[in-house]
């Protein structure tokens, strides 16, 4: 029976790596052997199997490289197997929260969220901001928030963070702007006045929080009820930021800048 170029392609691990690393450059049996750490017992038949459905081919100097149809295929199979990786990595998280604010086009490339981790709450410091976010935060030049849940530990990093001149787009969702207006009134006119921050309000009602600096991105979203339970996504990973950088430019384009309180 014929093998369709879904089963060729992704029903055996060994084929699939054979495919991945050919993505590199042509490889020789005995390079292919030492890059997957396999035997010639094992490999040979997937490689055979390649070369029958024509994914791969063979030529006189005994390399291997992908196809035509078989560049095609590889290009288009690593975006998905990234997708898989993102969700499998953290299953429960992700159906167990609402990622229905981020844009379709954006959601199309979540595998671009790289190898990100996963900050879980502290039981003993449950509102207390994570120590990893926090350092990385005020280490930063260039800062890019969006929140749109309100806590008092935040205003006293942008604070931090003005104080060492970082320069700072600051997106608050009406709900936060209100608190922080009725709350911390002077907090938000220092920081509405100060010459490196630029504050945005959005009035959509948005499940997400969004911070993008040059070292770092995170994203928080809520569970399917509409609440925050502390956990958040963190990633170093360039493609990481600039997809968290996209984000937050879509709800700035759909946000009014401040100009006086």
């Amino acid at each position: 029976m014929k093998t369709s170029l879904i089963d060729l392609a992704f029903l055996s691990e060994k084929r699939k790596d054979v495919l991945l690393l050919l993505e590199e450059g042509p490889k020789t049996g005995d390079e292919i052997k030492t890059a997957l750490n396999v035997n010639s017992t094992s490999i040979m038949p997937q490689i055979k199997k390649l070369k029958e459905g024509r994914l791969i081919i063979q030529d006189d100097r005994n390399t291997y490289k992908l196809s035509e149809i078989g560049e095609i295929v590889v290009e288009k199979m690593e975006p998905l197997l990234n997708t898989v990786r993102v969700f499998e990595e953290n299953y429960d998280y992700w159906t167990n929260h609402d990622f229905t604010a981020i844009p379709e086009a954006l959601l199309n490339r979540i595998d671009e969220l790289g190898n990100y981790f996963m900050l879980e709450p502290d039981l003993n410091r449950l509102f207390e901001i994570p120590e990893d976010f926090r350092s990385n935060l005020l280490e930063s030049k260039h800062v890019k928030m969006f929140l749109s849940y309100f806590n008092p530990l935040h205003v006293e990093m942008y604070l931090e963070l003005v104080r060492k001149e970082a320069e700072i787009d600051l997106i608050l969702t009406e709900p936060v702007f209100d608190r922080m207006k009725k709350d911390y009134y002077a907090d938000l006119k220092f920081l509405l006045e100060s010459k490196n921050v630029e504050i945005y309000i959005c009035e959509k009602s948005v499940t997400l929080k969004d911070v993008v600096t040059e070292r770092f991105c995170s994203l928080v979203l809520f569970d399917k009820k509409g609440k925050f339970d502390h956990q958040r996504l963190m990633s170093f990973d360039e493609s990481a930021l600039k997809w968290c950088e996209e984000l937050f430019l879509y709800y700035k384009d759909r946000s009014t800048q401040l100009e006086k309180l």
